[in-house]
C-alpha cells in the first residue's frame, strides 16, 4: 500500500467513475482498477460492489475513503511544512477564485505576481464557493480568492478589498447616464440574477429584497457576462460587480450607474486552512494583490 493507492481510493469516490477517476489522477483506466483489486487484496476486504454497473462502494469501503482524504491531508501539510520553513515564495501554490472574480482579477494581478515572484508556480482553479470551500477543506487547494461568506467563517481570512456593486440598466432605460441613483427608486423593479449556487446571487438578491425589488423567476444566468448581454438587450436590470464594469459609463448597450445609497458591496478574501504553516506566504500574497489592486 502506498499514497498513490490512497489517492487512487479518493479520486474513484468523487468521481464514481473508473475513466474519469483514471483521468484525473493521470493514469490508465486498467490501472487504476488494478490497484484498487490489488488494494482490496492486501487489506483483505472489499470496496467495492462487483454486481453493479454504477461504482457503488461497500459500507466498510466508504470508512476506507474517508480515512484515506485524511491521511492525504496529513501528507500535505507534511508537505507543506517541509517546504513553507523558509517562508519564501517558491515552489506550487494551488489558488482557487469563484466565477464572478476569477476573469476579471486574474489578468489584473498574474503578470505582476509572475513578475515578483519568479518561482512561485501558481495553478489556477476555477468554481463556485462550496466546491471551492469543501477542497481547500480536503487540502487539494492551498488557498481560496473569493466573497468572505458564511461557508468560509471556517477559514482565516485576509480582506483584500470591498468591491461595490453597480447597477447595470439597458443605454435606453430611464436611468442610463444617472451618476446616482437613491436605493429607494429600486422599490417593485423586477431585477436579473445569477443561477443558484453562486454566492454574489445571494448577496444581490439581499440587497435587492430589502429595497422592495424583486427577482425575475423566468431568467436565471451562469455568468456575469450573460447578465450584461440580457441588459444589453433590453431584458432587464442588474447588479454586478465593480471588477467586471468597464471604465465607461455607458458601452455596448449598457449604462451604469455606479453610485448608489446606500451602496451594495462585498467583501472579498484570502482564505487559508488556520493550520496551514503557509500563512506567512498568504499573507504575502494577499499585501501583494492589495498593492496591485490599489494601485490602478
Amino acid at each position: 500500500m502506498n499514497i498513490r493507492d490512497l489517492e487512487y481510493l479518493v479520486a474513484l469516490a468523487e468521481h464514481q467513475h473508473f475513466r474519469k477517476a483514471a483521468e484525473s489522477c493521470f493514469v490508465s483506466q486498467p490501472t487504476l482498477s488494478g490497484q484498487i483489486r490489488k488494494l482490496e487484496e492486501e487489506i483483505g476486504s472489499a470496496l467495492l460492489e462487483r454486481n453493479s454497473r454504477k461504482v457503488l462502494f461497500t459500507e466498510s469501503g466508504l470508512q476506507l475513503v474517508e480515512q484515506a482524504r485524511v491521511i492525504l491531508s496529513e501528507v500535505k501539510r507534511f508537505k507543506d511544512m517541509a517546504s513553507g520553513q523558509s517562508g519564501e515564495m517558491v515552489g506550487p501554490m494551488q489558488i482557487g477564485f469563484i466565477p464572478t472574480i476569477g476573469p476579471y482579477i486574474l489578468p489584473r494581478i498574474i503578470p505582476e505576481l509572475k513578475a515578483t515572484y519568479p518561482e512561485l508556480e501558481m495553478y489556477l482553479h476555477e468554481s463556485q464557493t462550496h466546491d471551492l470551500v469543501r477542497k481547500l477543506q480536503d487540502g487539494k487547494l492551498d488557498c481560496l480568492v473569493l466573497a468572505s461568506v458564511a461557508e468560509t467563517a471556517p477559514f482565516k481570512e485576509i480582506e483584500l478589498y470591498d468591491e461595490p456593486l453597480t447597477l447595470a440598466v439597458p443605454s435606453d432605460h430611464e436611468w442610463a447616464g444617472l451618476e446616482f441613483l437613491d436605493v429607494e427608486e429600486l422599490n417593485g423593479r423586477t431585477v436579473l440574477m445569477l443561477g443558484d449556487g453562486h454566492c454574489l446571487r445571494d448577496q444581490a438578491l439581499g440587497y435587492c429584497f430589502a429595497a422592495g425589488a424583486k427577482e425575475d423567476q423566468r431568467f436565471k444566468a451562469t455568468s456575469l457576462e450573460t447578465l450584461r448581454n440580457m441588459v444589453a438587450a433590453g431584458g432587464g436590470i442588474t447588479l454586478l460587480p465593480e471588477l467586471s464594469v468597464p471604465k465607461e459609463s455607458t458601452k455596448d448597450g449598457v449604462c451604469y450607474v455606479k453610485k448608489m445609497d446606500p451602496q451594495p458591496s462585498r467583501k472579498i478574501v484570502l482564505a487559508y486552512r488556520p493550520g496551514s504553516p503557509l500563512r506567512a506566504r498568504f499573507e504575502q500574497l494577499g499585501k501583494t494583490i492589495q498593492s496591485i489592486l490599489q494601485s490602478e
